[in-house]
Formats: C-alpha cells, sequence, structure tokens
C-alpha cells in the first residue's frame, strides 16, 4: 500500500479509538457511580463498558502498526512504547506512547483481574483516567488535520461528555456519602411519639 493509504488509515483509526476511548470514559464513570439505565442490569452496562475497551485496543493496534509502515515519515517500532525516542514529532510521539502504555497495562489488568488483589486492580485501572486527557492531546498535537471544523467539533464533544460524565460521577459520590436526615425527621411533630416513664410512647396530641 502506498504511503497516502497509510495515512489515511491512521488517522481514521486514531479519530476512531479516541471516540472509543472516550466513550470507555463515560460508562467508567457511570458504572463506578453505581448509576443504572431504567430497565438495563448493572452486568449489561458492565460487559458493553469492556467489549467497547477491547474494540479500542484493536483501532489502537492499527493505528500504531499503520504508522510504523508509513513511509512518509519514521516512527520506529521502539518510540512506540518508548517515550521520546522518536525522530519525528518527539513530543507529540513521545505522549502518544504514554498513552498507549497505559492503555496495555488496563487492558492487561483487566484480563487477569481474578488473578489480582481489588486494591492492585484498582490501582491499575485508576490509569485509564490519564490515558483519555494525554490521548486526546497527542491526537491533537500530531494529526495534520487537527485544524479541520469538523475534527475541532469531534474533540469538543468528546471534552464535554467526559465533563458530563465526571460531574455526574461527583454528583453520585457526594449523595451517597450525604449525612441523611433521622427516620422521623419528616414526620409531623403532632404525630411523633414522646417516652413515657414505662417506655411507651403516645401521641403527643393525646
Amino acid at each position: 500500500m502506498s504511503s497516502t493509504t497509510f495515512w489515511y488509515i491512521t488517522r481514521a483509526s486514531g479519530i476512531v479509538t479516541l471516540i472509543l476511548l472516550t466513550v470507555t470514559m463515560v460508562l467508567g464513570l457511570i458504572t463506578t457511580s453505581r448509576s443504572r439505565a431504567r430497565g438495563w442490569p448493572g452486568f449489561a452496562q458492565q460487559e458493553l463498558h469492556r467489549r467497547i475497551s477491547m474494540l479500542s485496543m484493536v483501532f489502537l493496534a492499527i493505528h500504531v502498526v499503520t504508522s510504523v509502515l508509513d513511509t512518509y515519515v519514521h516512527i520506529g517500532w521502539l518510540a512506540i512504547v518508548v517515550p521520546f525516542a522518536s525522530p519525528y514529532g518527539r513530543f507529540w510521539v513521545a505522549l502518544g506512547a504514554v498513552a498507549l502504555d497505559l492503555m496495555v497495562a488496563v487492558f492487561v489488568s483487566s484480563i487477569l483481574r481474578s488473578h489480582m488483589k481489588p486494591g492492585t486492580w484498582r490501582g491499575i485501572h485508576w490509569l485509564a483516567y490519564g490515558c483519555w486527557p494525554i490521548a486526546l492531546a497527542h491526537t491533537f498535537g500530531l494529526g495534520t488535520d487537527s485544524g479541520e471544523h469538523w475534527v475541532i467539533a469531534l474533540g469538543a464533544l468528546c471534552v464535554l461528555f467526559v465533563g458530563i460524565a465526571l460531574l455526574w460521577r461527583l454528583f453520585a459520590t457526594a449523595r451517597q456519602f450525604s449525612p441523611r436526615p433521622p427516620v422521623d425527621a419528616h414526620i409531623p411533630p403532632s404525630n411523633r411519639l414522646v417516652s413515657t416513664p414505662v417506655g411507651r410512647g403516645i401521641p403527643r396530641d393525646r
């Protein structure tokens, strides 16, 4: 295939990877806040999150392979996983390498989750939250079409959806840990029971 073909595949797979990673982030934030769609069981939401994560890894692999095979610029296999090893676009390619390393770490930990301690798995899985902004910066810093209006609009939508999901997560967490009112806080005073010498309760209006 020509270098132009590799360029188109590289850019298309990179954009699709960013979209899938954004959906994964949104589902991850919603799932951890224990929000559930009406009539949609929780395991289905988790399964969808897992499958989209796997699909994003497939497009990421396509993006990586075509980037290396493209003869227009030289990146090299080492620069794919080692930051600042690329002579071309050193900083932005380094961000892509960091995002790739984080995604692989999260993906492998998800596969080996049953063999890991919950705290260890949770700590590695938190890396996904750092992967998304790095991948976003890589997309717009290195992409030759990052100045196109539709690419800018797509990036803005990704930021918007992740921001809304993050706010929802913070709101759900705040509600979860907010102090609950007493059981009889909403009972009218006239209907509350008062203690009697023998330990029984009688209404105040009697």
